[in-house]
């Protein structure tokens, strides 16, 4: 997985562009088995939910390559290099913690490679909590963090990504890469809805509570980045 971070001024519209018609034809050319990019482009333009920190540039795109080894990926870097001042790389074992379908919120995915996911991404990225071990900040996330938000969030979609190591010089010290898809920008910014509430002020306020202290014992969020983005499904490997 890349975080790529285009040339200051880079527009949404122009990140679109740039992404999908340039570096994403490239890529496919390359021949990888999968491809997928998450893009800050004109239908993302969705306020997050940690707000953006003071002097440290958004990420305008991740891409995710699948390769039979990661030995091979340097085409697939010079290809990033050459549009992006920034990128940083990682190696990362995905796990599709929901996908299209599996959830009450959303059908199964029946829309083409190429096509804009109907969903509104936020994507996470954050350290290792400081001051947890290793094994212990696993089982926080994985065994109560996942199941926990999948039961209080109307996520459509939730991969998570551990970080195995970085493989780009001077990538942040990222150890999770978090996708989730929502119905729509409005179950982003309206806590009712983020939080399953139907309307609730109660239940709202519980389940916020639920999440934030789960929360607390896995991410110090002075250090976690996120971002609103869209979802670009480029070559999916076929499951079955």
């Amino acid at each position: 997985m890349y975080l790529v971070w285009l040339p200051e001024g880079t527009t949404p519209e122009q990140t679109r562009s740039l992404m999908l018609d340039d570096v994403g034809a490239r890529l496919l050319a390359l021949d990888p088995m999968g491809l997928s990019m998450d893009l800050d482009d004109p239908d993302a333009q969705v306020p997050p939910p940690l707000p953006p920190t003071e002097g440290d540039p958004q990420v305008d795109a991740i891409v995710s390559i699948w390769l039979k080894r990661y030995d091979d990926r340097e085409p697939f870097e010079a290809v990033l290099r050459s549009v992006a001042p920034r990128i940083a790389g990682y190696l990362v074992t995905e796990s599709l913690y929901d996908d299209y379908g599996d959830t009450p919120h959303a059908g199964p995915r029946d829309w083409a490679d190429g096509t804009r996911s109907p969903a509104v991404l936020t994507c996470s990225f954050f350290p290792q909590k400081r001051g947890v071990s290793y094994e212990d900040w696993l089982d926080v996330w994985h065994n109560r963090v996942s199941p926990m938000s999948a039961e209080v969030q109307p996520r459509m979609r939730y991969v998570r990504n551990a970080v195995v190591r970085p493989v780009t010089p001077d990538a942040p010290p990222f150890m999770g890469i978090v996708e989730e898809a929502w119905p729509s920008a409005e179950h982003i910014v309206d806590p009712m809805l983020f939080y399953c509430a139907d309307g609730d002020p109660e239940k709202m306020n519980a389940n916020l509570m639920r999440m934030m202290t789960d929360i607390s014992d896995f991410i110090d969020l002075d250090a976690m980045r996120n971002n609103t983005m869209s979802e670009w499904l480029l070559k999916t490997i076929p499951t079955g």
